[in-house]
């Protein structure tokens, strides 16, 4: 899946029925001297059997439907039914951007429809379904999951002290990493890093970790990937599965990379995609489909243990398994490997992890089995 969109015209919905054409004779009469036969002009008829009930309905079902959505502001002539299509928000126009960014998605029998703007100064959302109560038919759900507006002083957060800036400095993270991503602490007698996320320069949330690696964010701020400013011109980006493993990358030299922000899941969720609305874990990825539509060349460098390889799967079926690439960490010893970026920079260095970034292999092949 990609977070690409794709446009399809709409199947035709009015067939014509099947015309039989009948004549009838009125009048036949015959004697000597002149005969004549008597046939009433032809007459088009449709039997009422030929009319099929359901496929009727659907085509009232639809125009009721557009109808409706056409009174919003939507037009849905270019919506193919069951497909995710992106469309003009009649709320922002597109916002600052002018882009399409309102997810659009109409059921199979084209009488219910749910929408949702991921223009973050709007996020518009509705749904339209089928046979509603309310008076025009229409649920509309204002704005959903508004973002929080975040300031380093509501967050109470400063600049890293001497411990924290000891404690990078053991994961080889140097303190102009540090300083270029924003990573800051929270104010208070515990120390707690607070990885800052950030869109276009805007502070959007907050992921907080203690030394004893236990973690929480920030409640009411939209997820996205961290790191996000930094891979929106590239044509490659390369995707971890954590904070540190983003800022062990960028001291390998490659800056145009992001990390999740949940980590991974302990498995495959399902063998078929959910539906945009209900991929919630993964909604860090459709906040971010702008950006991430237009790159070329995606290289995994998840983590190398069960979590990390199914993290693996839920990006590369979500972002396309034809433009990933997937990273096989170096040897540790004859059993085992090294897990992730951060423990490869430590133990072999910066160059080693380069390298192991510059061999990823294609996902499909590495995945043959």
């Amino acid at each position: 899946m990609l977070i690409g969109s794709r446009f399809f015209l709409a199947p035709t919905l009015f067939r014509a029925p099947p015309v039989t054409l009948y004549t009838s004779i009125s009048r036949f009469s015959l004697n000597n001297q002149d005969s004549f036969i008597s046939i009433t002009p032809t007459r088009l008829f449709i039997p009422a059997a030929s009319l099929r009930r359901d496929e009727t309905k659907e085509v009232d079902d639809y125009a009721e439907l557009k109808e409706k959505l056409e009174n919003l502001g939507i037009c849905c002539n270019s919506v193919n039914p069951e497909e995710y299509t992106r469309l003009m928000c009649p709320k922002c126009k597109g916002g600052r951007s002018m882009e399409r960014s309102l997810s659009f998605h109409m059921s199979s029998k084209r009488n219910s429809a749910l929408w949702r703007c991921f223009n973050i100064e709007c996020g518009w959302a509705g749904q339209i379904p089928h046979n509603s109560t309310t008076s025009d038919g229409v649920h509309q759900l204002g704005r959903m999951n508004y973002p929080r507006i975040l300031t380093e002083e509501s967050l109470k957060l400063e600049p890293l002290g001497d411990m924290l800036a000891a404690y990078f400095s053991t994961r080889m993270i140097s303190k102009d990493t540090l300083k270029r991503n924003h990573v800051m602490q929270m104010a208070g007698d515990q120390i707690i890093i607070a990885f800052t996320y950030r869109r276009n320069g805007m502070l959007i949330g907050c992921k907080y970790r203690t030394l004893e690696k236990r973690f929480w964010q920030e409640k009411g701020a939209d997820k996205v990937l961290y790191g996000l400013d930094d891979v929106r011109e590239a044509d490659e980006i390369i995707i971890v599965e954590g904070e540190i493993d983003k800022l062990s990358v960028e001291e390998a030299g490659f800056p145009n990379c992001v990390s999740v922000p949940n980590g991974a899941p302990q498995g495959i969720t399902s063998k078929e995609l959910l539906p945009l609305e209900e991929d919630t874990r993964f909604s860090y990825l459709w906040n971010c489909k702008e950006c991430l539509e237009k790159v070329s060349r995606i290289v995994l460098a998840t983590d190398g243990d069960l979590p990390g390889q199914a993290l693996a799967e839920e990006l590369a079926r979500r972002l396309g398994k034809e433009r990933c690439w997937q990273v096989c960490w170096p040897k540790k010893d004859e059993s085992s490997s090294y897990k992730d970026a951060n423990e490869v920079l430590v133990n072999l260095g910066a160059e080693a992890l380069k390298e192991a970034i510059e061999c990823a292999v294609p996902y499909e092949m590495q995945n043959l089995n």
